[in-house]
């Protein structure tokens, strides 16, 4: 049979977009402990907000944090010494990202250059962020303890986009919008961080199983990296019924149901046939 390496956004995807609650995707995660399928969160979220994610979900495998900034793996996981990795309490890092410090001074260079105001998690108290967010206040300091991307609105014309992403561009950065926030990071993204993972389980799992099956479910634009390097890439509705028009490709399988919902139909009918 099959190993099943599945990956998942967070915000829309496994949690849901309003409540933050996976409760709806909650007979999926049950088949998967059971079937010992290794479940890899990648989100745009910190490390700070995905631990407590991870506590509720009773998760013990690898995340990808702020957009594949950062790719925490827990030591001793792998029976092979995985490379480049720094030692940080529990866990192997590999940091592919940015510093945050300069996506910050960069951010507000292009700001001063363009004459727009761009309003980074950086310039937000928590109160703001979670008046954005629907966080709580606790949840909103989580999200602003960052490390490789920095979460932005354009508090200006629409037409800026253009000019704003030029600027970006000149300076060796990346920009990618998600479901509330533009996302400034650097050479880093959650596909580049999920190809580093695939490569690990497949020598881990090397021998022991059928080839290695790869799935990845997200339901926006700054998760078509990640749909882009998997063998079955999935997109859930987002909470009006539609999909995100910027995801295409050609083996897209679009789930039937908003964020949970469609996560948890998805699974269950990907492992019904396996």
């Amino acid at each position: 049979m099959p190993k099943m390496l599945l990956f998942t956004d967070l915000d829309g995807s496994l949690l849901d977009p309003v409540t933050y609650s996976f409760d709806a995707a909650n007979e999926a995660l049950s088949a998967l402990r059971t079937s010992d399928s290794p479940l890899v969160l990648a989100s745009s979220k910190t490390r700070a907000e995905i631990e407590p994610i991870r506590f509720r979900l009773n998760h013990p495998h690898p995340f990808i944090v702020e957009n594949g900034g950062g790719l925490y793996i827990l030591k001793g996981l792998f029976h092979f010494p995985v490379e480049k990795t720094a030692l940080r309490g529990p866990y192997q890092v590999i940091e592919i990202g940015t510093p945050y410090a300069r996506l910050r001074a960069a951010l507000k260079e292009i700001e001063q250059r363009i004459g727009c105001p761009l309003r980074g998690f950086g310039d937000m108290s928590a109160e703001e962020v979670a008046e954005r967010t629907g966080l709580s206040q606790p949840d909103a300091l989580l999200a602003k303890q960052r490390e490789f991307d920095e979460p932005f609105v354009i508090e200006g014309p629409p037409t800026m986009e253009e000019d704003i992403q030029r600027e970006i561009n000149a300076r060796g950065l990346r920009c990618t919008k998600g479901g509330r926030f533009y996302h400034l990071m650097g050479g880093s993204d959650k596909g580049r961080a999920c190809q580093l993972l695939i490569d690990c389980y497949r020598r881990h799992f090397n021998g022991q199983h059928d080839p290695l099956v790869t799935i990845a479910i997200g339901d926006s634009l700054n998760d078509l990296p990640m749909l882009t390097v998997v063998d079955r890439p999935i997109l859930v509705r987002k909470p009006d019924g539609s999909y995100d028009p910027d995801v295409q490709l050609p083996n897209l399988t679009r789930a039937q149901g908003v964020g949970p919902a469609g996560w948890n139909r998805a699974v269950l009918d990907f492992l019904s046939r396996t």
